[in-house]
């Protein structure tokens, strides 16, 4: 039993009363903190705008949020048998991680790609194994989401290929394609071109999809690896959002419609670790968004206004330590974002801190999302927390430190001038550097971590991917390289760099070449030799 003096130091350690963020708390919140607060202007009742309590009037009465589980690992086969357990246990859509030689646009027999292949998600190359990850699952009956940036429009077309030999209409394609370059400048740094060829892709998949893939979602603007690279709630709002507005700008240049192209515009969060700070920057984002998108673009179709978001668990709280603790948080942070309104979820497995989730574990975590659902009762009632006198004020205060760095960043001349400058890279690098220093210092409390340590843990078994994952993939690659059409591959690929040259929309060229079966390699390839590859200007 731990002494009143241990329990004393731990009160003075936490003595600040901060957010995860820094964010300072009182102690009381009352009625004199919503002073200038309009329930009508700034709330609305859900569904309504500018929709912080939710954008449908029923909430999760008339339809639950999707429950997706990030999956993928080793060969397209593995992952596919994957899937195929996770809907068998109630999973109600596919979300798609790639390896890091795919996501950098490398194929598995490149010299970069050695050591990686499969290792942190699934490997695709080609058409053939877009065939086999999908094998016996019907892409018109489920929706799928797919993590990628760079080449997210190489595998798009992979998809699109797919679809057509299922013989599945791209009109009823449902899902969501990340495609969002902008965090990958901030954030993640797995980009291949300069900033703004890269956002020409983004807005020819806008521009595509339009007119083909109706239902599809386009894009999904990323906060999540915004605050996993160590920014706070308000940096991550900021920031995500503000690359919202640059990509709406960015299709409105390429003589795009607003609203033929915003609804389908998604956003995608971190649910981290505070609880209500959270929520609170889930009710910001939705008001935030509805008043952008209607008084600065001036878009009228209500569904332009309507932020939609994914959410998965903060992956960077879980810990090696005390792998089991991570459950908790997983189940915590879950309830924050289905109590934040969100229409997707990923809960993260207990041993993301060690590997890749066993199937045992992404089970787990699914069934975390399912108690929550169908036992808690949370489900039954819109925007439980609205009207809290907390909840409000760290709602305002959320958007107005958002509202402060889109003024900034609108001075810089936009996003993309911003990254250039390095300037949002600087604020997270920062703000992960206090985080740290707290940990260090024992003011921020990592349990397992820096306190309630216990000596000579048992280890849990993980995920292991070897070699012949890459061994596999190699070959597979050969024999595609083998059976395909060299002559219709080599076209496909000329007519891909002639496109980028001249200025043409490139869905319809990279889809012809994802038919001819050309690797992912051999298209980012092709642009390389038109674009270059980008160089990031170190920040000081």
């Amino acid at each position: 039993m731990e002494s009143r003096g241990e329990q004393s130091e731990r009160s003075t350690r936490r003595g600040s009363f901060t957010t995860v963020s820094g964010r300072p708390i009182q102690p009381l919140h009352t009625p004199a903190d919503l002073a200038g607060i309009d329930y009508r202007r700034d709330l609305g009742d859900p569904g309504d705008f500018p929709y912080t309590r939710g954008i449908h009037a029923t909430g999760y009465r008339g339809k639950l949020w999707t429950m997706r589980q990030f999956a993928g690992f080793g060969t397209p086969e593995e992952t596919n048998t994957r899937y195929k357990q996770l809907l068998a246990a109630g999973g109600t859509g596919l979300s798609v991680a790639f390896d890091l030689p795919t996501l950098m646009g490398r194929d598995p027999d490149h010299e970069l790609s050695l050591g990686e292949v499969g290792k942190c998600g699934v490997s695709v190359a080609s058409l053939a194994d877009m065939e086999a990850l999908f094998d016996g699952i019907d892409l018109g009956g489920v929706t799928t989401s797919m993590t990628i940036n760079s080449p997210a429009a190489m595998i798009f077309a992979m998809y699109l290929a797919a679809a057509e030999k299922q013989g599945v209409s791209w009109k009823t394609l449902s899902g969501t394609i990340q495609n969002d370059i902008l965090k990958e400048f901030v954030a993640q740094k797995e980009y291949i071109y300069p900033p703004r060829p890269s956002m020409r892709l983004v807005t020819d998949v806008f521009a595509f999809c339009t007119e083909h893939v109706p239902k599809w979602n386009t894009i999904s603007v990323s906060g999540y690896h915004i605050r996993e690279a160590g920014a706070t709630a308000a940096q991550e709002l900021a920031f995500t959002l503000r690359d919202g507005i640059e990509y709406v700008q960015y299709g409105i240049h390429a003589g795009l419609d607003v609203d033929a192209f915003a609804p389908r515009i998604s956003f995608f969060f971190n649910s981290h670790s505070d609880f209500f700070e959270e929520i609170a920057k889930y009710r910001a984002a939705r008001r935030i968004w509805a008043r952008v998108m209607r008084d600065r673009f001036h878009a009228r179709n209500p569904r332009s206004w309507q932020l939609r978001f994914h959410a998965q668990t903060a992956g960077v709280s879980l810990t090696a330590q005390q792998p089991y603790n991570n459950v908790v948080r997983t189940a915590l942070q879950a309830l924050a974002a289905v109590l934040g309104g969100a229409q997707s979820l990923h809960t993260n497995s207990l041993d993301e801190a060690l590997a890749l989730p066993t199937a045992e574990a992404a089970t787990l975590a699914l069934r975390t999302q399912q108690v929550i659902a169908y036992e808690t009762g949370v489900p039954n009632v819109v925007d439980p927390l609205g009207g809290s006198y907390f909840v409000e004020t760290l709602t305002r205060d959320l958007e107005e430190e958002a509202l402060a760095y889109f003024d900034t960043i609108d001075g810089m001349g936009g996003m993309v001038e911003a990254i250039e400058r390095g300037y949002p890279q600087k604020e997270i690098a920062e703000s992960a550097y206090r985080f740290q220093q707290a940990v260090e210092r024992g003011e921020r409390v990592i349990v397992g971590v820096n306190d309630f340590v216990e000596a000579g843990e048992a280890p849990i078994g993980i995920l292991y991917i070897d070699h012949s994952v890459a061994e596999k993939q190699c070959a597979r690659v050969d024999r595609v390289r083998s059976t395909r059409d060299a002559g219709t591959v080599r076209a496909s690929l000329a007519r891909l760099q002639d496109g980028a040259r001249n200025g043409e929309n490139m869905m319809p060229l990279l889809v012809e070449a994802a038919r001819a079966y050309a690797t992912i390699g051999e298209m980012c390839d092709a642009l390389r030799q038109v674009w270059g590859e980008y160089e990031e200007i170190p920040v000081i």
